[in-house]
C-alpha cells in the first residue's frame, strides 16, 4: 500500500466567486485560500485544487482520478441536485477503490428544499458538509487516513 502523495480538490459551478458570493453563506474566503489552507495541512501531499463551471470538464478530472489513482475532495455544488452524468463519473472513481468524499461549505439541508436531494451522496465514500472550509480539512482527514 502507497501513501497518498496526491490529492485532487474538484470544486463545481461558480465557486470561483467564493469571498464575493452570498459571503454570509459561503464567507468571504477565497478558492486560493482554500488550497494554501490545505496545503499547509497536508505536509508532503500535493493539493491539486481545481474548479469548474463545466459539467464535461469535472467529469474528465474524475476520470484522471481513475486512471492516476488519486482521492478526490468534490463540491459539486449545483450539480449535486441534478448531475446523474457527475454521480456516474464518481461512480466510475469510488468502484475502483479510490475514495471520493462530497463536501459542501454550507448545510444543504439548512436551506431551500430543493438542496436537500444529492444524487452524488449515494456513490461518494462518504459526506462531509455545513464546516465551511472545514469541511475540505475534515475531508482531506479522512483521505490521508485510510489505508
Amino acid at each position: 500500500m502507497t501513501a497518498v502523495t496526491r490529492v485532487l480538490v474538484l470544486n463545481g459551478p461558480n465557486l470561483n466567486r467564493l469571498g464575493t458570493r452570498e459571503p454570509e453563506i459561503y464567507g468571504t474566503a477565497t478558492l486560493a485560500e482554500l488550497r494554501d489552507e490545505l496545503g499547509a495541512a497536508a505536509e508532503g501531499v500535493e493539493i491539486d485544487l481545481r474548479q469548474s463551471n463545466d459539467e464535461a470538464e469535472l467529469i474528465g478530472w474524475l476520470h484522471e482520478a481513475v486512471d492516476a489513482h488519486t482521492p478526490v475532495i468534490l463540491n459539486p455544488a449545483a450539480f449535486t441536485h441534478y448531475s446523474y452524468a457527475l454521480r456516474d463519473a464518481v461512480a466510475l472513481v469510488t468502484e475502483a477503490g479510490i475514495p471520493v468524499i462530497e463536501v459542501h461549505l454550507s448545510n444543504p439541508h439548512a436551506r431551500e428544499e430543493f438542496r436537500h436531494t444529492s444524487v452524488i451522496s449515494g456513490v461518494a465514500t462518504g459526506v462531509i458538509a455545513g464546516f465551511g472550509f472545514g469541511s475540505y480539512r475534515l475531508a482531506l482527514d479522512q483521505v490521508l487516513r485510510r489505508p
